[in-house]
């Protein structure tokens, strides 16, 4: 029933580039590590840069696990699920990296964004994936649900924060500096974008 895609191009990119919300997958290389599972949303956020290179804004949060997973091994997997019309998931695993702002890079990057205003969100990195193994799969147990709008209260809530003040949010917290396993984590203070 899967198919394995040699890039993304086609009608499983317009598939990707369609979905409001996606899902990564990561974990540290220790046996008893926490896996991690985000889900991943707002409109604009994610871009496909080549035919196996995507890209995604790593915002504002109460954790930074992918960012300390890809920090020691680089692994993570992309989901998306189609929650409307045919039934489909496609999977993307590869190699990823988080690239952070004080990267030469971030800026050229940060251009592939048009479609969202990054700073009411408190950017923090841009992950970017390296495909290895590309992936769909049937889908037909995936229910039916309808996407009416992104949240707001992402945006209203770190919008406030300047990068001073968001570095100093994030220190606060116990697993942006450091994994839950102890892995380094978003390196601190931010550095201005």
């Amino acid at each position: 029933m899967g198919t394995t895609y040699e890039r993304i191009d086609g009608r499983l990119r317009t598939f990707i580039e369609e979905q409001p919300v996606f899902f990564t997958a990561s974990a540290p290389l220790s046996g008893d590590g926490t896996v991690n599972l985000s889900p991943k949303g707002l409109k604009g956020s994610f871009v496909i840069l080549d035919e196996l290179t995507v890209a995604y804004l790593d915002f504002a949060g109460s954790n930074a696990e992918t960012v300390a997973h890809l920090r020691e091994n680089g692994r993570i997997t992309l989901m998306w699920c189609a929650f409307q019309g045919p039934p489909n998931i496609v999977r993307v695993h590869g190699r990823g990296e988080p690239v952070f702002r004080d990267d030469p890079r971030f800026g050229e990057l940060l251009t592939h964004f048009p479609d969202i205003d990054p700073k009411p969100h408190g950017l923090r990195a841009i992950i970017v994936v390296r495909a290895e193994l590309i992936r769909d799969s049937c889908g037909f147990a995936v229910p039916y649900m309808s996407y009416d709008s992104d949240r707001e209260l992402h945006g209203k809530r770190f919008g406030r924060e300047d990068d001073e003040s968001l570095s100093e949010y994030f220190a606060g917290k116990d697993h942006i500096a450091t994994s839950l396993d102890g892995l380094p984590g978003l390196p601190l203070p931010l550095r201005p974008i």
